[in-house]
């Protein structure tokens, strides 16, 4: 498939979707899509952990169909896909900070590989599922911190807690899709993305809502490690191809789709947190201004890259927004929020920026309609 394309309204039209993880930046980010989309989405994710969130801030915490509960609790889990009957499940919730899986181990390895389980035994139960995206990193590949990106077949592995919960995840994920899943009818895949980034992040230890919380009071920007690099992306990049990937995993004609898939930014916009931070002073404007965290610091990739050609070619994926665009975005974003800016409507008019710079939307044809219900 060569052509580029967007997530497609006519699939998601009136489609169930459970979405774990709501409650937090790319999960609400990934809300507000589905509801532009026409899709019934319902979720399953912990209390937002920030003040503010962009959860509550959005209306999303208001909806009844977004679920508070813990995707470590299997009977939590089971009564959400009870009460959603999705087709589609695409699964977040996550304890996504490398920093925290180090204070924290135990509880990182419950969620994000038994708490895995959990959603893939929930979806094994249920006979409405079709697909199943489950969300990892890009960090879940053994890092040899060499300077080429890494491709879906390379190595898992992990440094870090964190990174080590993503890596076993994969294969949690594999080994469901294998022994019960496929056999079932049920297409399942994995989806590694870079470091996102945009507005309504407030989590910890992340480098641009640092950035933005410090920039905002105008104080100066801490920074930890100024030369490790990132594949840095707009957090609606990858959102558009989990959805792209759901989709197709949907299609009856499409079973090379099930496996692990990257998403991640044109090399060129791979780039040391110097020059993040470098070019987010420049657009905050002002006395803006950054400097270097003194003393030991626990281990963090310093090289990290993902190549995503297999989703480039096999899904029409890419990349519409580089790095310049993207942080952009993310100012402008927190700019108009800190305006008295509905942050709902915020989100909605840069998803629709956003389409409009994928090109035409791809119509579903009849046979795939078919195909899909």
């Amino acid at each position: 498939m060569a052509a580029l394309v967007g997530p497609d309204p006519a699939f998601w039209a009136g489609r169930r979707v459970l979405l774990t993880g709501q409650t937090g930046f790319k999960g609400a980010w990934l809300w507000l899509w589905l509801k532009r989309l026409g899709a019934v989405p319902f979720g399953l994710g912990l209390p937002a952990e920030t003040e503010p969130s962009l959860h509550e801030l959005a209306g999303i915490g208001g909806d009844s169909a977004s679920r508070i509960g813990d995707i470590r609790d299997p009977a939590a889990v089971a009564a959400a896909f009870a009460a959603a009957q999705p087709e589609v499940v695409l699964h977040l919730a996550a304890q996504a900070l490398v920093r925290r899986s180090y204070a924290e181990p135990v509880a990182t390895l419950a969620t994000n590989v038994l708490g895995t389980v959990n959603v893939l035994e929930a979806a094994r139960a249920t006979s409405s599922v079709r697909a199943v995206v489950s969300v990892t990193t890009d960090k879940c590949y053994e890092n040899r911190e060499w300077v080429w990106p890494y491709r879906e077949s390379d190595p898992l592995g992990g440094h870090d807690p964190y990174s080590a919960s993503k890596a076993c995840a994969e294969i949690v994920t594999a080994a469901w899709r294998r022994s019960f899943l496929a056999a079932a009818g049920v297409g399942v895949a994995t989806a590694r993305a870079g470091n996102v980034i945009g507005g309504g992040d407030w989590s910890a230890d992340r480098l641009v809502p640092d950035c933005l919380a410090a920039l905002g009071r105008s104080e100066s920007v801490a920074i930890r490690n100024p030369a490790a690099t990132r594949p840095w992306q707009h957090v609606l990049e990858p959102l558009s191809g989990y959805l792209l990937l759901a989709e197709r995993l949907c299609r009856s004609d499409a079973p090379d789709v099930a496996g692990a898939w990257n998403f991640g930014p044109e090399i060129g916009d791979v780039q040391p947190v110097s020059v993040l931070a470098d070019r987010l002073v420049e657009l905050w404007g002002g006395s803006a201004r950054w400097h270097l965290v003194e003393g030991a610091q626990p281990h963090e990739a310093g090289l990290l890259a993902v190549d995503a050609s297999k989703a480039r070619i096999g899904l029409g994926w890419r990349p519409r927004l580089g790095l310049d665009e993207a942080l952009s975005w993310t100012v402008s974003w927190e700019r108009g929020r800190r305006e008295g800016r509905d942050p709902a409507r915020l989100v909605l008019e840069q998803i629709a920026a956003y389409e409009s710079l994928a090109g035409p939307r791809r119509t579903t044809t009849s046979a795939e309609t078919e195909a899909t219900t």
